[in-house]
Order: structure tokens, then sequence, then C-alpha cells
């Protein structure tokens, strides 16, 4: 049995050219169409900014399982991308992950370790193109 450990609640009017608003008020957000001469973010940057969060959560909970230290420098680069073909509209990404100091394989080992974990991964796990690049 699953337990709801939190709910994120958002309102949303105008689509890509609109306003978001959660509904504890901390977000509170102008949205515009990516490319476009709109003051507000998208979509796709959204998505970008909490995949990367989640994944650096991930990776410490992996870590930490592990007894491995990781560099308080560390970094996630998220990129994703809007695509489009015959089929319509999609989504692609890449996660560069840099983890200053640590062996190639130890980094390794957390990096796929975090993406079996983490929970943006698993949304997109079979359903979009993902790379997980160590920088």
């Amino acid at each position: 049995m699953s337990k709801v450990l939190y709910t994120g609640k958002t309102h949303t009017t105008g689509g890509r050219e609109g306003a978001a608003r959660s509904s504890d008020g901390r977000l509170d957000i102008q949205l515009s169409s990516p490319g476009s001469t709109g003051q507000g973010t998208n979509p796709e940057q959204l998505f970008a900014a909490g995949w990367s969060a989640c994944f650096i959560g991930a990776m410490g909970l992996v870590a930490g399982k592990s007894k491995v230290t990781l560099p308080a420098d560390l970094s996630v680069d998220a990129e994703v991308d809007l695509k489009n073909d015959d089929s319509g509209f999609f989504l692609a990404a890449r996660l560069n992950v840099s983890l200053p100091g640590l062996d190639a394989a130890t980094a390794r080992a957390i990096v796929d370790g975090a993406h079996q974990a983490c929970p943006y991964s698993k949304l997109t796990r079979n359903n979009i193109d993902v790379e997980i690049n160590l920088i």
C-alpha cells in the first residue's frame, strides 16, 4: 500500500502564454512559449528544474546506502527537448551529471542507481528518449 507524502497543486491559466500559481503561493510564475519573446518560463524548463533537483536527491540516497560522500559541488544540467515529427509533439532529455572527485566507476554506479530510484526518471522510463551523461 502506497502512502501519499506530498501533493503539489497548481492552478494554470492561458496555457503556454499564461500563468501558474501553486496553492500555497510559493510558486507564482508567468509562462511563455519556448523561443518566444515572452517574459515567462516554459513547461520544459520547469520539468528540467524539477527532474534535476529530484535526481540530486536520489543520488544522495544511493550514495548514502553505499557509504559514499557526494562532492559539495555536484551538479545536474538538465536539457529537455520539445520535438515534433509526423506523429506530433514529444519530449527527449539529457541529464548531464557532474560528480567532481569521484572515480568513474563510483560515479556511474551512483548515477545509475539514482536513475532507478528518482520518481522523475521512473516517470520518463520507456516514455521518452533519455541520456544520462557523466561530465
